[in-house]
């Protein structure tokens, strides 16, 4: 049976998350598998989230198994459903979002956060407001073909719908159930995002261009296209989750930099490293911390049994700190062999765009090197942290000397 009982509260990530670390170890090693007090089971250990990842036919992602009758949850989201619909959608999907797209991009991200850091005056600015932000959403706006001075639009509905956080994860509620702050902190946003999207989608049915929008209309496998719907599912995917994870994640950088002066010098000398630093990064400081799924029928992990039905939590941050595959986990480590990090997930739903994000990251720190020759976070900075579930700061204030 899994134990209700812990030796100790959660702790929230107000820290930056360096209690939590240590949290998580101690459930690695006395709860791996934890059923919580609303039923939700919480899985810690890396080879146990993969084990859960690399089944969908036992652990499935169609969360909407949880209240039946929502119409919130729809079959259109990659993210949210299963095989043979997910294989279908990925293989339409990845026909117009392929490596070649993303490699076409690299000039234009090159130059984007050049301009970006090159508009900076003083030395002291907000990474968050003045870089890690406003590149990430640039990029996916472009990469749509949709207006980058719309942005203020996106980060009002990611904010929104970010901030919506609920007790028990199992007791979400969705359509008619929804309680007022759900209706205003996620449906209206989400409304008003699909109204946005469609009306781009529309344009390139009639008008057709060269850019993501446009291959998503246009890809067709073995006869089949994808819907407006599924077309503004993905988009909306990339705008929300694209953006907030990869800006998380160049703060991210700036951080573990910050508290790893000797990694910092080290990546100066030998930009060769740039990769391997990103890769510690995420695993370290994964952006999105767990995933979901819910239990098709009765199964056993790691000697819990899990009952059909039930929601299940796997956290990637704690199997990206698990001692059992990384030694020394809390220690950033460049040096190390981090490809087996999960912070993209793994199996079917590995996400599609960690080459765009891994490009982004590399390109930005580059950038950022480039141009400072020195980069502090500014003494007596109140940093502030995005809620639980999400591992990265709201704002980054430094200090910089001029390359």
């Amino acid at each position: 049976m899994a134990q209700k009982t812990l030796p100790a509260p959660r702790p929230t990530v107000e820290d930056g998350g360096h209690q939590l670390f240590g949290w998580l170890r101690n459930m690695r090693d006395e709860h791996p598998v934890h059923e919580d007090e609303y039923g939700v089971f919480h899985v810690h250990r890396h080879a146990d989230v993969l084990a859960v990842s690399a089944d969908p036919a036992v652990f499935s992602s169609e969360l909407q198994r949880l209240r039946p009758d929502s119409e919130a949850l729809t079959e259109e989201i990659l993210s949210v459903i299963d095989p043979p619909l997910h294989r279908k959608l990925r293989q339409l999907v990845s026909k117009a979002f392929t490596p070649r797209t993303i490699a076409d991009l690299e000039p234009r991200v090159v130059e984007l956060a050049g301009q970006l850091l090159d508009g900076i005056e003083g030395d002291s600015f907000d990474l968050v407001a003045d870089f890690a932000y406003p590149l990430p959403v640039i990029v996916i706006a472009e990469l749509l073909g949709v207006p980058a001075e719309d942005r203020a639009l996106f980060r009002s509905w990611s904010d929104r719908m970010l901030s919506m956080q609920v007790e028990d994860p199992a007791d979400m509620q969705f359509g008619d159930e929804a309680g007022e702050d759900y209706e205003k902190l996620v449906k209206e946003p989400m409304k008003a995002m699909h109204e946005y999207l469609l009306g781009h989608v529309e344009d390139r049915r009639k008008h057709p261009g060269d850019d993501l929008i446009s291959k998503l209309v246009a890809a067709e496998v073995e006869g089949e296209t994808l819907t407006d719907s599924q077309i503004i599912e993905f988009g909306g995917l990339l705008l929300m989750a694209g953006h907030v994870s990869t800006s998380m994640m160049l703060g991210n950088t700036v951080l573990c930099l910050e508290e790893n002066p000797g990694a910092a010098a080290q990546v100066r000398a030998d930009r060769g490293i740039v990769p391997a630093v990103i890769e510690e990064v995420m695993r370290l400081r994964p952006p999105i911390t767990v995933m979901a799924r819910v239990t098709t029928q009765e199964t056993e992990l790691a000697g819990v049994t899990i009952p059909a039905g039930r929601m299940v939590v796997p956290s990637l941050l704690s199997a990206n700190h698990d001692e059992r595959s990384f030694p020394e986990p809390e220690r950033f480590d460049p040096t190390r062999e981090a490809r087996q990090q999960i912070a993209f997930g793994h199996g079917i739903h590995y996400c599609l765009g960690a080459p765009l994000a891994r490009m982004e990251g590399r390109i930005a720190l580059e950038a950022l090197l480039d141009r400072f020759a020195d980069i502090r976070i500014t003494p007596g900075a109140q940093l502030r942290y995005h809620r639980d579930g999400l591992l990265g700061v709201r704002n980054l204030p430094l200090t910089v000397r001029r390359a």
